[in-house]
Order: C-alpha cells, then sequence, then structure tokens
C-alpha cells in the first residue's frame, strides 16, 4: 500500500473519528481494566524490569489507578501538543517544505491533530482537566532553525517521532489499569513509529535505530537516542546471533517519563 495512502487511513480510523461510543466506553470499563491487569502480570516480571523502567503495574502510596493512568495520558498529550504544532508551524512556513514532500507532512499533521483531540477527549471523560498547550520554542534557545532550513526541520522532525515512540512504550504498564486506554495508546504509539520510519528514510537513513544514535543526528539529540545501545533483553543478550549492531536494532528501548518531559522541556519556553 502507498505510504500516503496508509497513513490517510490511519488518520481518518474510526476509532479517532468515532469518539462518543469509545470514550463512553472508557470510564465504565474502568474497574474492569484494572482487575485484568492485575490478573495480567506475569509472576516474576518485577525482577525482569530494569531499575530505570517506569512500568507502574500498580500505584504507590499516595497514588491510584487513575492518577497512574492519567499522568502519562497528560505527558502523552503534552508530545501530541508539540509535534502538532510544530508540523503546523512547519507547513505554513513559506517556501520551507519542498512541494513532493508536503503531502508526506500534511498527513502526519493529520494524525498529530487527532492525537491531540483524541487525548482532550479521553482525559475529560476521565474526569480531568487537560493540561494546556505550552509555549514551545522549536529553536532550542537557539540552537536550531527549523523554519529556515529544511534540513534542520527533518532532523527535528525525526528527533520527535523517535521521542514518541519510545516515550509510548514506556508509558505502557501506567495505563494497563483501562484496556480501552491501553489499546488506543497502543494504536497511537504504531502511528507515531510510522512516522518516524518515513522521517527516517527522508533522511536517507535506515527505519529503525541502531546503537545509541539517531543516525545522522546532531550530538543535541542524543538524549533522544539514550539507552539505544542495549543488548540485553530479559537476561538474552541478543548480539550473540548477528552481533551487537543488529541485536540491538531488533528491540526499540524504552523513554521514562522523566526522560521524556526532559527532552521536551528543552522546546518549552
Amino acid at each position: 500500500m502507498n505510504i500516503l495512502k496508509l497513513l490517510d487511513k490511519l488518520s481518518n480510523d474510526k476509532f479517532f473519528t468515532t469518539e462518543a461510543s469509545r470514550l463512553n466506553s472508557i470510564t465504565n470499563s474502568s474497574a474492569m481494566g484494572q482487575k485484568a491487569a492485575i490478573a495480567s502480570i506475569p509472576l516474576g516480571a518485577a525482577a525482569m524490569a530494569s531499575a530505570k523502567t517506569e512500568t507502574v503495574y500498580a500505584p504507590g502510596p499516595g497514588t491510584t489507578f487513575k492518577t497512574v493512568l492519567t499522568d502519562a495520558l497528560q505527558l502523552a498529550l503534552v508530545l501530541e501538543y508539540l509535534e502538532d504544532e510544530y508540523y503546523s508551524m512547519g507547513l505554513s512556513a513559506s517556501g520551507l517544505i519542498p512541494n513532493a514532500d508536503r503531502p508526506v507532512f500534511m498527513q502526519i499533521s493529520k494524525h498529530e491533530s487527532a492525537h491531540v483531540n483524541f487525548l482532550k477527549s479521553t482525559l475529560t471523560s476521565l474526569g480531568v482537566t487537560p493540561g494546556t498547550k505550552p509555549t514551545f520554542d522549536f529553536t532550542a534557545s537557539g540552537n536550531f532553525s527549523p523554519f529556515t532550513d529544511y534540513n534542520q526541520f527533518l532532523i527535528l522532525a525525526q528527533a520527535f517521532e523517535d521521542t514518541g515512540v519510545r516515550a509510548y512504550k514506556g508509558q505502557a504498564g501506567n495505563v494497563m489499569s483501562n484496556k480501552v486506554v491501553l489499546q488506543a495508546a497502543l494504536q497511537i504509539h504504531s502511528v507515531e513509529a510510522r512516522h518516524a520510519s518515513q522521517v527516517r528514510r527522508m533522511r536517507a537513513n535506515k527505519g529503525w535505530i541502531e546503537l545509541a544514535n539517531g543516525g545522522n543526528m546532531p550530538a543535541a539529540t542524543n538524549p533522544v537516542y539514550a539507552g539505544e545501545d542495549n543488548i540485553n533483553q530479559a537476561g538474552y543478550n541478543t548480539s550473540n546471533a548477528f552481533g551487537a549492531a543488529a541485536g540491538s536494532a531488533a528491540f526499540d528501548e524504552i523513554l521514562t517519563g522523566n526522560d521524556a518531559n526532559t527532552i521536551a522541556s528543552l522546546f518549552i519556553v
């Protein structure tokens, strides 16, 4: 399937365009989701998780399933606000995006806008006020010029998409208490991964990440790729069969909520 047709199909998915019935079921399924999350925890899973992993399967002292869930959604909303604003500004910048590439970013922009609207509606349905959109500085205090330099626009687009993919993965455990939200998060995660792969290929990079670098990226984006050189998964050395590069690339790493917030904060005034 043509990539643009695929992206357009995903942007018109009924999950995002028919919010009412879905969102009604989110609140109703909460109790069932909490029980399902507890029942689905494999024995020994906690021992296999690294200390840095923020996969929260049960709320800690002073927290509840709902606060863990909504905190994860608020983080996702900040990241989607960032991407939505970035592509909107890029498409509005005269002469920035070549005509041949504009259809790609127009489609991606539609998706990010749909994600923002969905997350806001979901938070509202859970009785929580969605966070307001921050004021963004995509120059990162003068370190980038993404709206006058197309190469830099692509660099930040790749960094933002790769951040989103890793951040959604990192919050999966925190939304397990509600199976409808978990399903939605996984659907958004896969779309973000398609975005990341598409943008990476537009920069003549591979569609996947190898070792602790993003592929032809400046040092300023290193936090986005920290830990991607990991070759150990649940006690298995993934480099045994095909070497460190292939073994590392076969498994994407997560970003914790703190790490994702730190990256996003570089572009927030």
